[in-house]
């Protein structure tokens, strides 16, 4: 397998690009993307065996159980942030190992069903703050300790990017082994 053939595999969509600018329709759009994750989600493993289920998505990565797993979680630390930098005058959020946490162990025998109802339940409450924000709210920042200041807009249109780029290592590793 080729360097190109492997980073298609692990960002199917292509990388994230960090927008200069965010507009309103843009927003609006990321907030959109956000709201039907989870439905998207559901759909992409209504029915998938245990064995589908641990199956990686590419060679040496994550399979469609530590995904499952993973968004929920993300998305519960961006839900935090969210909160924090509206709070708070620009706050220097906790960055997590995301592979540690893949490895603790409950992945293997958390249902899935159970990170499904958390990524509704997370996106329940998400959507809703992100519906409310105003021009203000969305330049406020937090800082990351690695990346520095990021602006709420543009940390909504990272998570819309993060749920299709996670979804679609669902829906390839799906196409590839002829599940759909």
């Amino acid at each position: 397998m080729g360097t190109s053939d492997l980073e298609t595999l692990k960002y199917p969509i292509g990388r994230f690009q960090r927008p200069a600018q965010v507009s309103a329709a843009d927003r609006a759009k990321a907030i959109e993307e956000i709201a039907g994750l989870p439905s998207r989600f559901r759909s992409a493993v209504d029915g998938l065996s245990d064995p589908q289920l641990d199956t990686p998505y590419r060679p040496g990565g994550w399979t469609v159980r530590d995904v499952l797993h993973h968004v929920p979680e993300s998305h519960m630390n961006s839900f935090l942030r969210f909160k924090w930098a509206l709070t708070e005058d620009r706050p220097t959020i906790k960055t997590y190992a995301e592979d540690a946490w893949a490895a603790l162990g409950d992945y293997r025998v958390t249902p899935v069903g159970a990170s499904l109802d958390l990524l509704d339940a997370i996106h329940r409450r998400w959507v809703p703050l992100l519906r409310m924000m105003t021009d203000e709210h969305w330049a406020r920042e937090f800082v990351h300790p690695q990346h520095g200041p990021i602006r709420l807009d543009v940390t909504a249109a990272l998570y819309a990017w993060h749920g299709r780029h996670h979804l679609a290592h669902i829906r390839s590793v799906a196409a590839r082994e002829g599940w759909r």
